[in-house]
C-alpha cells in the first residue's frame, strides 16, 4: 500500500534497499510520515524555498519537505546505500531534489543554492549534530546564507542550545554562541519510540533564527574566551581566564563583570564584552 505521497511506505523502502540503520553513522530512521510532515511544517511555509537537508537516509523527511511544497531540496547523504532510495524520490519529484553524495562536515552547499530563501531542515545524526551546528554559526560573515535552522537533537543538546545564565545546569559555550547570533527555541519533543532503532534518549526539534544585528564581536575571540571560562566553570573567572594568558582582572573590569563571577553567571552580552576587551588588550 502506498503512502499519501504516492511512494511506497518507508519500511518497504528500507527493506527493499537493505537500509538497516548503522550505529556507526548515527542513524535512527523515522518511519511516521505524519511526524516527518510536522517537522517539515515547523520550518514554515516552503513555497519558493530551497531546503538543505543533512542525513536524509531513506528519505522520510525529504518526502515531507517536497510534499509540503519546498521548491528544491538539496539532500546531503554520506551513506551510499541510501542513494538508490533517494533517486526514487527524485524521480517522483522531477527537478526538485538534488542528492549529494558527501560528508556534510566537509561539503559546502552554497554553490548549489540559488537566489531565493534557504533553510536547513534535518534530523541530524547524533554523532555530528553539534559540529554541524557550530559550523553554521561560527563564520565571520553575518547574516548567514540560511534563513533558519530547524533541526533535531538529543534533548540534552537542545537544552544546551537554548540555555542562558538563568539555566546554569545547561548554560555553556554552545548556549553563548547560539544566544549571541540567533534566537533559539525548542519546538517539540520526539519520543524514542518514533525511531528505528529507538535511541535511549528523547529528541527535540530546535529552531534557530539568525539575529539581524548581533552584538559586534570577533568569532574567534568569543570562542577563546568561552573555552577558557567554561573549561573550569566551577572556578571564578579571575582564575579560569588565566588560561588566556596575562592578568584577567583588568579585562573583567573593562567588560563590567565581577572578578568573583563564574562562567555560568555571565550573560551572552557579558561574554561579548569580555571577548572584545581581550581583543583590544592584544591590539586586535
Amino acid at each position: 500500500m502506498s503512502a499519501p505521497d504516492g511512494l511506497p511506505p518507508l519500511r518497504d523502502v528500507v527493506a527493499r534497499h537493505g537500509l538497516e540503520p548503522k550505529k556507526a553513522l548515527g542513524q535512527n530512521f523515522l518511519y511516521d510520515l505524519n511526524l516527518t510532515g510536522r517537522i517539515a511544517r515547523a520550518a514554515g511555509p516552503l513555497a519558493g524555498v530551497t531546503v538543505v537537508e543533512v542525513g536524509p537516509g531513506p528519505g522520510g523527511l525529504t518526502r515531507a519537505l517536497l510534499s509540503e511544497g519546498a521548491e528544491r531540496v538539496i539532500a546531503i547523504e554520506r551513506d551510499p546505500r541510501a542513494l538508490p532510495a533517494l533517486a526514487e524520490v527524485a524521480a517522483h519529484y522531477p527537478g526538485r531534489l538534488e542528492v549529494v553524495d558527501a560528508d556534510a562536515l566537509e561539503f559546502d552547499p552554497r554553490p548549489l543554492i540559488g537566489d531565493g530563501p534557504t533553510r536547513i531542515v534535518a534530523n541530524l545524526p547524533y554523532n555530528v549534530g553539534t559540529p554541524l551546528l557550530t559550523g553554521w554559526l561560527d563564520t565571520e560573515a553575518w547574516p548567514p546564507w540560511w534563513d533558519s535552522l530547524t533541526l533535531m537533537f538529543q534533548r540534552e543538546v537542545a537544552e544546551r542550545i537554548v540555555a542562558d545564565e538563568g539555566d546554569r545546569a545547561n548554560y555553556g559555550r554552545l548556549g553563548v554562541l547560539c544566544g549571541w547570533r540567533t534566537e533559539a527555541d525548542i519546538l517539540f519533543d520526539v519520543s524514542p519510540s518514533a525511531f528505528v532503532p529507538p535511541p535511549k534518549v528523547t529528541s527535540s526539534i530546535v529552531q534557530l533564527r539568525p539575529r539581524t544585528d548581533p552584538l559586534p564581536c570577533r568569532v574567534g575571540a568569543l570562542e577563546s574566551v568561552t573555552r577558557a571560562a567554561f573549561g573550569q566553570r566551577r572556578k571564578m573567572l579571575r582564575q579560569s581566564l588565566k588560561a588566556l594568558g596575562g592578568d584577567p582582572v583588568p579585562l573583567l573590569a573593562e567588560a563590567g563583570i565581577a572578578d568573583t563571577a563564574r562562567a555560568e553567571e555571565v550573560p551572552v552580552a557579558g561574554f561579548v564584552a569580555l571577548a572584545t576587551a581581550w581583543d583590544r588588550a592584544r591590539g586586535r
